[in-house]
């Protein structure tokens, strides 16, 4: 994103994915050794630590996000900087309050966002192919959105068919919004629509389950903030290799077309 600035210092948003280093694009990895300054939150620094050697590391928690932006923008005004954001920093991630601050604070500072594997593609890489055509992704999380909001966007996109991913489906202090996306989800859809629940995707202890509309019940226990859940449209369909159940796929409309 061009941004020009008059002094010499950067600002890099840099989405790390996963957080496996083997998930990180060479920009990102590049951007962090580049770096004097890396901040971010002590979740996503832990796995970087190969990579801060000899770097001013300023650590943060949940809830400081706007500090952070802050501090990141006044480093950047004469050094180089990444700010390391999970997933994809412009989705659900930290790329859209540091620019917010920035715009605020008018500083002349050159910015580049590198983006990440968000939760959504590495859930979906576990899954089969669930995401292979129009999809949907909304988080329940309602720290920043009014919960009557999420609530009339789950009942739009699942009215329309296709799949969505669920961010931030259920945590301690919210555990009954996941309930409510199921809610609206039966409204529209069969009870044998295919789910994929996907906890630490492409990180250590991974899990993948797949099961129907209908069992979603019996596996809520497992879903907690390190899940994402795709609810499939109204083609998808449970894949199998024998009685092995493999994923999901979701049509893309070659059959439409092509015969094979």
């Amino acid at each position: 994103m061009p941004s020009h600035a008059e002094g010499k210092g950067s600002l890099a948003i840099v989405g790390l994915g996963p957080g496996k280093r083997d998930y990180m694009t060479a920009r990102a990895l590049k951007a962090i050794a580049g770096a004097d300054y890396v901040l971010g939150h002590a979740m996503y620094l832990e796995p970087l630590a190969p990579l801060l050697a000899g770097k001013q590391v300023i650590s943060s928690s949940m809830g400081k996000e706007v500090d952070r932006a802050q501090q990141a923008i006044d480093l950047a005004r004469a050094h180089a900087v990444a700010i390391v954001s999970g997933g994809d920093a412009g989705v659900y991630g930290m790329a859209s309050i540091v620019l917010e601050v920035l715009e605020h604070d008018g500083a002349e500072i050159d910015v580049e966002i590198i983006p990440g594997v968000t939760a959504a593609n590495a859930a979906a890489s576990r899954a089969g192919s669930p995401l292979s055509g129009d999809f949907a992704v909304i988080s329940l999380s309602d720290l920043l959105t009014p919960l009557e909001v999420i609530e009339k966007r789950l009942d739009a996109v699942f009215s329309v068919g296709i799949p969505v991913v669920l961010y931030n489906p259920k945590s301690r202090g919210r555990p009954h919004n996941f309930s409510l996306a199921v809610e609206h989800a039966r409204r529209h859809l069969d009870s044998g629509t295919p789910i994929a629940i996907v906890r630490n995707a492409l990180r250590e202890d991974e899990k993948t389950i797949i099961i129907t509309l209908a069992e979603i019940e019996e596996h809520e226990p497992a879903i907690d903030m390190h899940t994402t859940v795709i609810i499939g449209g109204s083609e998808s369909r449970i894949w199998r290799m024998g009685d092995d159940v493999k994923g999901i796929i979701t049509p893309r409309g070659y059959h439409r077309k092509y015969v094979y």
